[in-house]
């Protein structure tokens, strides 16, 4: 029974390894695709991020650092995509989440209304520079950048989608 329940296991490591290996690996096509049902999604390259208007944010790493971040306010790439902003965020559109997945399979939440500077003066980006330069391969091309959060697990990195969610009504 024992060597069966050891066997069963090592099947379940070796079996879940690669799928998760392969996400890790998979490369970054470069692109960001937006979703805010029900507009059809919005697709962005490197070059459109670019010719977008540009923001920048300046912070602190743990080592005392300063690093600037450069790129595009998360509302920004929202309100092309469709998402209820500004005056339209009001009542049903409350309950309203973003998720934001990484090529990796790591994801992300945000309130729809702290994206929103209207509501928060956020300064969330999705930068593709900082310190005047390209993203590191590890962290990019884009990533997000939520500079005021104390710690920085919702500054995703490798960043391929940001997917607007409606909570149904009770």
């Amino acid at each position: 029974m024992l060597r069966h329940l050891v066997i069963l296991a090592l099947l379940a490591a070796v079996s879940v390894t690669p799928a998760r290996v392969a996400a890790q690996d998979r490369p970054h096509s470069g692109t960001l695709v937006v979703v805010a049902a029900p507009a059809p999604p919005l697709t962005l390259t490197p070059a459109d991020l670019l010719n977008m208007p540009r923001t920048k944010t300046a912070f602190k790493q743990p080592d005392g650092r300063a690093v600037v971040h450069e790129g595009v306010l998360v509302a920004e790439l929202l309100k092309r995509a469709g998402a209820p902003l500004g005056k339209a965020l009001r009542g049903d559109a409350m309950a309203t989440y973003v998720v934001a997945s990484a090529t990796d399979g790591y994801r992300v939440i945000f309130s729809l209304a702290e994206l929103d500077p209207e509501f928060t003066g956020s300064e969330i980006i999705v930068a593709d520079r900082t310190n005047g330069q390209p993203l590191l391969a590890d962290q990019g091309p884009i990533r997000i950048v939520a500079p005021k959060d104390l710690a920085g697990a919702r500054s995703i990195r490798m960043l391929e989608r940001i997917e607007v969610v409606r909570l149904p009504k009770p």
